[in-house]
């Protein structure tokens, strides 16, 4: 199964309720992915899944404010979920928007990854591979905080391990 991060989108109600009831909030979030409907269409979600130390990796070279193990407001005691208030989702939203792919992409350095253990520590094995990997998670990441920004949502974040 490995370590993830998984994002679906959040009100500012729900978001509220969770940090008065973490117990409500681990239920709801489930409910959300255990959905027979999901994807929920108006509600957006996204990874960035196994990359995220890999891109963690790549924005901390940048001017980027993001950091997944450190942003947002910790909801469950054990540290698995997260709230993002709808004005940090709009901000790094925008940071993201403002930097391609071709920035972070020159940061990648499989070699240094290896070395320092970066997760899921597999860069050894197919450097090209995983870069078009990791492009491929920074579009979805991309992808869904411009659509939750633009809805006005903020969101839940899940850290699995």
């Amino acid at each position: 199964m490995g370590v993830s991060i998984g994002f679906i989108s959040a009100t500012t109600q729900e978001l509220d309720r969770a940090e008065m009831d973490p117990g409500w909030a681990g239920e709801f979030v489930y409910e959300l992915y255990a959905s027979p409907d999901f994807p929920l269409p108006d509600r957006p979600d996204g990874g960035p899944d196994k990359a995220w130390a890999g891109l963690q990796f790549l924005i901390d070279a940048t001017d980027v404010q993001l950091d997944f193990l450190m942003d947002g407001e910790q909801i469950a005691d054990d540290g698995t979920l997260f709230g993002w208030s709808a004005e940090q989702v709009a901000r790094v939203a925008r940071e993201l928007r403002a930097t391609p792919w071709e920035q972070l992409a020159a940061h990648y350095a499989p070699e240094k990854m290896t070395l320092e253990g970066v997760y899921p520590n597999t860069w050894r094995f197919d450097a090209e591979g995983e870069l078009a990997w990791l492009e491929s998670a920074y579009d979805d990441l991309v992808a869904f905080f411009t659509k939750a920004a633009r809805s006005g949502y903020g969101a839940f974040m899940t850290f699995s391990f």
